[in-house]
């Protein structure tokens, strides 16, 4: 679920921050760019592991700003294919069902990839499992057990200020999503296991 990934990027300390230790003033910087921020094909960062190395700093003609080359390994949420993962339910539809983790909220589970005779009670707003004459019930804020199936990754590219009044910049998707299924044993909320 958690990997480890590794990055190079210039780093850029203001004057402000010289009375820090160099080390806690990348460290820093790094997180105020990658912490809670999706970084395409990477993953969700979570925040930085360590520093692998960092160059001299140069300092910038004119700002006062130093420049630090940094190679670092970052905490980095993207679960593979297959990994079971427990999560809690946070809202349905007829469409499928939207699950939570503490930190991730972009995980989708369509009605296709529920148990078969799985139905959708309109009355409860939740999913019911058929089976061998018993009801089980996909309750909202459950906690679950799913299978990730699939990634999906969107670019988002900035929007010119005239567009963002259209329809589209109103559609945008997330940047990083995950499909997943609850069709095998084990799998569904914890309590029916």
């Amino acid at each position: 679920m958690f990997i480890l990934t590794t990055i190079s990027d210039l780093v850029q300390i203001s004057p402000e921050d010289f009375q820090k230790p160099s080390a806690e003033s990348i460290e820093d910087n790094l997180n105020a760019k990658y912490a809670n921020k999706v970084v395409q094909k990477i993953g969700l960062c979570i925040c930085v592991y360590d520093i692998l190395s960092a160059s001299d700093g140069l300092i910038g003609h004119g700002t006062g700003i130093v420049n630090v080359n940094v190679e670092c390994r970052l905490i980095v949420f993207r679960p593979f294919k297959g990994e079971i993962v427990a999560g809690r339910i946070s809202s349905a539809s007829e469409d499928g069902m939207r699950i939570a983790l503490d930190f991730f909220d972009d995980i989708f589970v369509p009605s296709n990839l529920l148990f078969p005779d799985s139905t959708f009670n309109v009355q409860e707003q939740c999913w019911v499992w058929s089976n061998e004459g018993q009801e089980y019930f996909y309750d909202k804020t459950d906690w679950v057990r799913f299978r990730v199936e699939q990634e999906h990754w969107t670019d988002l590219s900035p929007v010119a200020p005239s567009l963002r009044e259209t329809a589209a910049y109103s559609e945008r998707k997330s940047p990083y999503s995950i499909t997943a299924s609850m069709m095998q044993a084990g799998l569904g909320p914890v309590q029916w296991w």
